[in-house]
């Protein structure tokens, strides 16, 4: 064998002894999708003396004070329970997320005796939001939104939906009728599933985060915003509460709203 033989066949195993010690070496996989996923849950609580909820005066309609005769009707805009949890906070994260299917089925608040139900929803960018009327009368529909998620819509009658498909993310989109004053909504728009709005219980829950760090807001219209940072592991279940304290002034009695 000739000297320029020898120095080929030496090449040739030297590059094959590289490539066996290559592919023994391990490589990093991405960890399965839908995996490495958490729970938050959490509580939002109010310290002191909540303040009062406003009694609605419906008199200037008097459709709207028929629908509602024998009970007394409030601006819900506090609700508190005895042990102070507070109903209606809007939770969500921030952060960049993995891209998740917007879901089809649309978010629905109703207009049912002169007032809007649920008073706090959230809705994902491209998901349809639709507000029914469930009262025979002319409801005004207007969104005041600080981006591009504005709209104003007359419904004359019952039975009538109009269907809305937000465009931007925005905590919080307001709802409100411009025939009746006193009848408020909000929206929270995210880019994302990872939201929720407390119960009555004060208590929210989260499913399948990725697991991450994160900060993690409370929206609430009278009591403001908080935010704290939550790490979430896969498998496991992270714990956010938060705590608003009284408002000002806040007397437990009940004024009066509307006109």
């Amino acid at each position: 064998m000739t000297d320029a033989a020898r120095q080929l066949c030496a090449t040739i195993l030297a590059i094959g002894g590289m490539g066996l010690l290559l592919s023994a070496q391990p490589r990093t996989q991405p960890a399965p999708r839908g995996t490495a996923t958490g729970t938050i849950t959490g509580h939002i609580a109010l310290t002191g003396s909540p303040p009062g909820n406003p009694v609605i005066r419906m008199g200037l309609d008097p459709k709207c004070t028929d629908m509602n005769a024998g009970r007394q009707v409030i601006q819900e805009q506090a609700m508190v329970a005895a042990d102070g949890s507070v109903a209606n906070a809007f939770v969500r994260l921030e952060g960049t997320f993995p891209a998740t299917p917007v879901p089809t089925a649309p978010v629905v608040i109703d207009q049912r005796a002169c007032l809007y139900g649920p008073r706090v929803v959230g809705v994902r960018v491209g998901q349809p939001l639709q507000i029914r009327n469930d009262d025979n009368l002319l409801h005004n529909v207007h969104a005041s939104s600080v981006l591009n998620n504005s709209f104003n819509v007359g419904q004359p009658r019952a039975g009538l939906t109009y269907e809305f498909t937000p465009q931007s993310p925005e905590v919080m989109l307001k709802l409100g009728c411009d025939v009746h004053r006193w009848m408020v909504a909000f929206v929270g728009v995210t880019t994302h599933p990872y939201f929720a709005v407390s119960a009555a219980t004060g208590r929210y829950t989260i499913t399948q985060v990725p697991a991450g760090t994160y900060t993690i807001r409370s929206w609430h219209e009278q009591f403001g915003d908080r935010a704290q940072t939550i790490t979430v592991r896969s498998g496991s279940t992270a714990t956010a509460d938060f705590t608003y304290g009284a408002a000002p002034g806040g007397s437990g009695r009940q004024g009066r709203s509307g006109g």
